[in-house]
Parts: structure tokens; sequence; C-alpha cells
């Protein structure tokens, strides 16, 4: 059983969430938060297998307490769950080091195929937030029409090295990392510039 913590200060929004976890045998809502500071009080008693947090909320907000939770424990799994999909965020985010980035027109098979995915110790992206990082990159600006409607299937591969794009890795640096050639990380790159739209390569 996954144990899950729940953060988000509207109530309607916990309350969905909860439904889509009401009959699961395989995940649990340990428990539910409305601001960052309630996060750190919980944590203070209970473990977690997984954080699922809004960003914007009142006292403390999403960035500040995965701040202060990083700099005690990388290890724990956090998933963004927001509808606030611009670069600056995403980036920020991922920097912190959280594992997954989903926006909340998801549907529930995607979010629980992210949860599965993060279990496994993989970083998940929905197609929306890849396609925005992608398109900062090249910066391409999409219509939010485009970017709604496109499926962007990524590798594992794929992920890996976007997840070091994010971190503003150099080609050498991804290379190093994932231990590949400098010819193999400008064919991932390549084609994770075709899967998002952004074909115009310089």
């Amino acid at each position: 059983m996954i144990n899950i913590l729940l953060v988000d200060d509207h109530q309607v929004v916990l309350d969905g969430l909860k439904f889509y976890f009401e009959n699961s045998k395989k995940y649990r809502i340990k428990d539910t938060a409305s601001n960052g500071l309630e996060v750190l009080s919980i944590l203070e008693k209970k473990s977690f297998d997984l954080i699922i947090t809004d960003i914007s909320m009142p006292k403390m907000n999403g960035m500040e307490w995965v701040e202060a939770v990083r700099a005690k424990d990388k290890d724990q799994k956090i998933l963004i769950m927001t509808m606030m999909g611009e670069i600056q965020h995403i980036k920020k985010l991922l920097a912190l080091g959280v594992n997954g980035y989903l926006l909340k027109n998801s549907k529930q098979s995607e979010l629980f195929n992210a949860i599965d995915e993060i279990m496994l110790g993989e970083r998940y992206f929905s197609e929306e937030v890849t396609k925005n990082i992608m398109s900062d990159l090249m910066g391409k600006k999409l219509s939010p029409k485009t970017r709604l409607t496109v499926e962007v299937p990524l590798t594992d591969r794929e992920k890996e090295v976007l997840s070091l794009i994010v971190e503003e890795c150099s080609n050498q640096e991804i290379a190093d990392s994932l231990f590949i050639s400098l010819r193999t990380v400008d064919s991932h790159k390549r084609n994770l510039l075709e899967k998002t739209g952004a074909k115009n390569i310089a």
C-alpha cells in the first residue's frame, strides 16, 4: 500500500482527489494538509511514501515547503499537481528535486501512472509540462490548444535527458551522467524536439 499525503488549500480539490483513491487497494490517503506549515508539522509525526501537492497556498506555499523539506530529506518523493504550468515554476521545482509535475487537467489514469513511475524511482512530467520545457529550450511559444492536444510519449532515456536539460546541464555533463556519447545526447535531444513539436533545430 502506497501511503500518500495530499496538500491543497481548496477543500473541494482535496475531496475530489480523495474520491479518486477511495476504492483503491494500491494507494491510501493517509493525511491531508492545506498549506506548507501544516505539511512540516505533519512530517514531524508521520512518514509518507509520496506527497502530492499544489504550489499556490497561504502561509507557506509549495515551493517554500518543498525547499524546507529537501534541505533535510533528499529522498522524500514529491509530486506537484497544480494549475501553474509556467516554465519558471516548473524549472524552479525540478531544480529543488521534485519527482514529478502534473497539471490539474490530468486524467485519473495519468495521475496513477505518475505515482507508479515515481515509486519506481523515475521522474514524471505530464505531456503539457514536457512541451513547455522543450518550448522554453527552443525559445518557441506554443498555443494553449496545441499544448493540450499533442501527445508526448517519451522513452525512459528521453525522460532522463529531459531531467538533465531542466537542470541546465551541458551536453557533456549529460553524456557523463548517463554514460553515453555526445552524439547520442544530440540524438535524444533531436527526438525530444520532434516529439514536442519544436522541430526547428538551430
